[in-house]
């Protein structure tokens, strides 16, 4: 593909790429996450090389200003055919490392498509969708037109995937492990410890192709559909295991809702599990294990781990929304 100098604009910063040669500058927002530690901090060293390479190699060229989440920038970028697409390149992790999986075996069908994807380099060339997610929706709404997603994206699973039953049974000794005086009530710890141990043991818990951080920004509006999930981090699981993402986002609306967060939540869990035609039990169940493991995963953060939310606060919320689906 010929190439023609290109002027665009990332944050704060000019980045220009001339004929033959690809300079990227990142946002300093993302490269603010090196804080997290040498690993991410040696993996933002070299993405602007990775994305060079893989824009020369894929023959690309850069449309607009990119952007990024937690783990992953993603670069608007027109194919050799024109097309408008995204390069997406994350930081080397677990829960991404089958991404391109779980999109290649939905194909398009309620999630975003993939067009090409390199899974050592954590690269995915993927169909470009709107920035309109669902926030902007009343939450009810939101939770209708996600468990409207549930039954396209729940497909048999491919057999590469992680086990939910193998992670459960990982998080439940570590929740068993916690000290009587942590800052949560025994009971729920207990609670969902024995809900792991049975969830390990199910059969049904594995098997369904689950997206497990499906939520209010991971759902973009496109044209081939209204609506599209992205950003999976798949098992091989329970679909009653994806109703509690959508719970403890938007936190800030439950709080200053008229009708309080206990009521809110209910409601948000009730839609999602009613539209989808999911077993109450089985949902609050899992809700409450979910809920407890965040807890036990914000205990295990290093001492100097930078959060938005304060740790106490963040505790409260979980153990209000897994009282919030029990009472």
């Amino acid at each position: 593909m010929e190439s023609y100098p290109i002027t665009f604009r990332i944050g704060k910063r000019w980045t220009v790429w001339w004929d033959g040669d690809v300079s990227i500058t990142l946002p300093e927002t993302f490269l603010a996450y090196a804080a997290r530690g040498p690993d991410f901090a040696g993996w933002l060293d070299r993405l602007p090389g990775l994305l060079r390479d893989l824009i020369a190699e894929w023959e690309l060229v850069v449309d607009g200003d990119p952007g990024h989440g937690h783990c992953a920038v993603v670069v608007p970028v027109r194919t050799a055919s024109g097309r408008p697409a995204v390069l997406k390149v994350g930081w080397p992790h677990w829960e991404a490392e089958h991404e391109h999986l779980a999109l290649q075996h939905w194909h398009g069908r309620g999630a975003v498509q993939l067009l090409r994807a390199d899974p050592r380099r954590f690269a995915l060339l993927l169909e470009r969708l709107h920035r309109e997610d669902l926030s902007p929706l009343w939450d009810v709404e939101a939770c209708e037109v996600v468990a409207g997603l549930y039954e396209r994206l729940h497909v048999p699973a491919p057999p590469q995937l992680r086990a939910l039953s193998s992670c459960v049974r990982r998080w439940s000794a570590e929740l068993a492990a916690l000290p009587r005086d942590a800052p949560l009530p025994r009971r729920l710890v207990e609670q969902a410890v024995a809900i792991g141990r049975a969830l390990a043991a199910d059969d049904a818990t594995d098997g369904r192709l689950i997206h497990t951080d499906l939520h209010y920004e991971n759902v973009l509006a496109g044209d081939r559909e209204p609506w599209l999930a992205i950003d999976p981090k798949p098992l091989s699981g329970d679909p009653h295991y994806e109703v509690a993402p959508m719970l403890w986002n938007r936190w800030d609306e439950l709080a200053s809702a008229p009708r309080g967060v206990r009521d809110g939540l209910r409601l948000r869990f009730h839609t999602l599990v009613d539209v989808a035609g999911l077993d109450e039990r089985r949902a609050r169940d899992v809700v409450v294990l979910r809920m407890l493991c965040n807890a036990l995963w914000r205990l295990q953060d290093r001492s100097d781990a930078r959060r938005v939310t304060p740790t106490d606060e963040y505790l409260t919320r979980c153990v209000t929304v897994a009282k919030s689906v029990q009472d």
